[in-house]
């Protein structure tokens, strides 16, 4: 490993180190982020040796990439926050608010699996938060329902081909098909689930009898429709990816003009109903959630172009030879790691020659690379949108939730190597 990569993985680890002490520092983690991002790619700059075109094609590539997640997130959270301020998950509100409070951890849970499996993880963390933010008051309880909401959101994406940015990637490339990556995951996925449910509920029992949110507000007049057409235009987002191709961020942005048509339009009349036209909604979206995937997903790209992430993939390959713990180390990496190179790196190191389309290896690929990511809340899209949503503390999840994450995703990898 050259001088330049080990100054970069240093890097790496006390900017990582930066937010997750991120409240002892008094340094917010979207800083900590962009300095990484700045100071990784510089390093590659001035010590890869490649010419300074190379240097900024890998890093276009990369910007390229990141924007498109940037994009997708930012288009999401702007319906969401339309259905929101239209009151539009009134009933989906009123019905978890009326339901005993020992059966909301497994309300959301279910909720948010179904949700996701249909949608995908990002979107269904989204949207599963805000109606939170109604239903529960007290932010320790929320935090704790949120976190779950986390693992059955990757959960419940890595069993279907839309769900999650790498079972697509694998579903795209030819390693899994989608009724028997259906069939495959599904059981294995919701004992993930139904493990870290049942946990939580042990564990923290005593945070469910807690003082429910303030009252709804009566619905906007247009809050059903909004709902019923801002539901569609997401799933719209997966419709257009399997049927035209095109890619998920641009769909997003279809989606998001035809709201934005559609919301302008029907408000035009009346100037007293301006806050619930997008252009005001659009100052309630937190951008620094945004700038923190930039900042994150670029610093992990810079070690992917450095070849450092590729050296870890070829020294799983050189000294790891189980299938199992093959996949089970993916799922850890993720946690730690982003999945998506990770994963990348899998399907180019294990060529399907060996490892034929729908093999059990590539279902537990698929497995452990979405549901591993929830071991960490920065090892996943949906635990950092909710980091960033909701201002969770690296640290508390960490304690309070990675142990139950970690025993949820080896339940659900046991039940798929007991069923196959």
């Amino acid at each position: 490993m050259s001088t330049f990569q080990t100054l970069q993985i240093g890097v790496f680890i006390l900017g990582y180190a930066a937010i997750i002490f991120e409240h002892l520092l008094n340094i917010h983690k979207t800083a900590s982020s962009l300095l990484i991002a700045g100071a990784c790619w510089t390093i590659f700059f001035l010590g890869s040796g490649l010419p300074i075109e190379d240097s900024i094609r890998l890093l276009d590539g990369h910007l390229t990439e990141t924007s498109q997640i940037v994009f997708f997130l930012i288009g999401a959270m702007t319906i969401v926050e339309v259905i929101d301020t239209h009151n539009g998950f009134d009933v989906l509100t009123r019905k978890i608010q009326q339901c005993p409070s020992g059966m909301r951890l497994w309300l959301f849970g279910l909720t948010s699996f179904f949700m996701s499996g249909v949608l995908d993880n990002l979107t269904t963390t989204i949207a599963m938060i805000s109606v939170l933010r109604k239903v529960v008051k007290p932010k320790e309880e929320r935090w704790i329902i949120g976190s779950l909401v986390v693992i059955a959101a990757n959960a419940g994406g890595a069993w279907t081909p839309i769900g999650d940015v790498t079972t697509t990637m694998l579903w795209m490339n030819g390693q899994i098909s989608t009724l028997v990556v259906m069939k495959q995951l599904f059981i294995p996925c919701m004992v993930a689930l139904t493990v870290a449910t049942v946990l939580f509920q042990m564990i923290y029992r005593g945070n469910q009898e807690s003082e429910q949110a303030a009252e709804i507000p009566k619905p906007d007049r247009f809050g059903n429709f909004v709902l019923v057409l801002g539901i569609s235009l997401l799933i719209f987002v997966p419709v257009l990816k399997i049927f035209v191709h095109i890619p998920p961020y641009l769909g997003m942005l279809i989606s998001l003009g035809i709201l934005w048509a559609f919301t302008d339009l029907v408000h035009v009349p009346k100037k007293q109903r301006n806050h619930l036209k997008i252009t005001a909604i659009m100052n309630k979206i937190d951008l620094s959630s945004a700038l923190f995937f930039i900042g994150i997903l670029l610093s992990i790209g810079s070690l992917e172009a450095s070849g450092i992430l590729t050296a870890l993939t070829e020294g799983m390959q050189n000294y790891v030879t189980s299938e199992p713990l093959i996949a089970g180390t993916v799922g850890i990496a993720s946690a730690i790691i982003d999945n998506v190179p990770i994963v990348a790196g899998c399907m180019n190191m294990y060529k399907m020659s060996v490892y034929p389309m729908d093999c059990a290896f590539w279902q537990m690929i698929a497995y452990c690379s979405g549901v591993g990511g929830s071991i960490l809340i920065i090892g996943s899209a949906a635990g950092v949108t909710f980091m960033g949503m909701e201002k969770v503390d690296f640290l508390w999840y960490t304690k309070k939730v990675s142990l139950i994450a970690l025993m949820s995703y080896l339940a659900g990898l046991g039940t798929f190597l007991l069923l196959n």
